[in-house]
């Protein structure tokens, strides 16, 4: 049985202590002590957090906290040494690379999952497929009222993420081709905050990542694009256009927890966790 997302946010706390696993090759269990965090994304706190709960589980003297933020907060805290993996739902932009460089930091990337962003509108809203330019003018401002895209006579109300999240910055570079969004887009904190925003207003629009689709059930409904649904096949295959990797950001080479962590991510089961929470596996 899944876990409400929102029941696992409250237990991304927990933290025990100290780490058994085994090395690859070596063929025999050494135990380290030690704790673990990892920050950023939002998109991926769920994700992460099941990563953490089933490490946690195989290995019960290991801490790891999970915590959102966006992936810009993460990614500065990795820059700053104040956590060993930054969660990132984009790539690590140009200057942050230079900032952390000039902080002694070599940022690698770890690419552990891909994710569909879905469109998102409420059930009562007829419009159930709009193409690539579409959705570019609704949420850049040219669109404002659903009759010109096929719905109702009634103004759109945008929902977007905060300029903190990675999903904010894909979706402006990918969808609205870098263009500005809209001032009059409601700036939203979270996917879930999202979802509920759609969920109660009729006319509303919003984006959320695929794992989050899943969750919100009959609340909101996904709208196509360019013809394609949103869905592990279509961003597994390229055909959904609007889809990008998940990634994980270490200072250098990963070694000991750090390393145990990711390469438990990368495994059968931890991607097996990519499938169940909704997203799209790497194999």
């Amino acid at each position: 049985m899944r876990i409400n997302k929102t029941l696992r946010v409250a237990l991304t706390g927990l933290l025990v202590a100290g780490l058994v696993f085994t090395f690859a090759g070596c063929g025999k269990k050494q135990e380290q002590e030690g704790a673990l965090q990892v920050r950023g994304s939002d998109t991926m706190l769920q994700i992460s957090t099941s990563w953490a709960e089933a490490f946690m589980t195989a290995n019960p003297k290991i801490q790891i906290a999970v915590t959102g933020g966006g992936s810009g907060t993460g990614i500065a805290a990795m820059i700053n040494g104040t956590i060993d993996i930054a969660n990132a739902s984009r790539k690590i932009k140009d200057k942050e690379i230079e900032d952390a460089k000039a902080n002694g930091v070599e940022p690698l990337e770890h690419v552990v999952a891909k994710d569909g962003i879905s469109i998102v509108v409420n059930p009562a809203n007829p419009v159930r497929d709009l193409t690539m330019e579409q959705i570019k003018d609704i949420y850049t401002g040219v669109v404002t009222n659903w009759k010109d895209v096929g719905g109702p006579d009634n103004d759109i109300t945008l929902c977007a993420r905060d300029n903190s999240s990675g999903t904010y910055g894909f979706f402006q570079k990918h969808v609205l081709m870098k263009e500005d969004y809209s001032p009059k887009a409601l700036n939203l904190q979270s996917n879930s905050a999202i979802v509920e925003e759609v969920a109660q207003n009729e006319f509303a629009i919003g984006y959320i990542g695929l794992g989050y689709l899943v969750d919100a059930g009959e609340k909101v409904a996904a709208v196509a694009v360019d013809g394609v649904s949103p869905n592990n096949e279509s961003v597994a295959s390229g055909e959904y256009k609007i889809a990008r990797g998940l990634q994980m950001y270490t200072n250098g080479e990963p070694e000991g927890l750090p390393k145990a962590f990711l390469d438990f991510i990368m495994s059968e089961e931890g991607q097996k966790i990519v499938s169940d929470e909704g997203f799209v596996p790497l194999n």
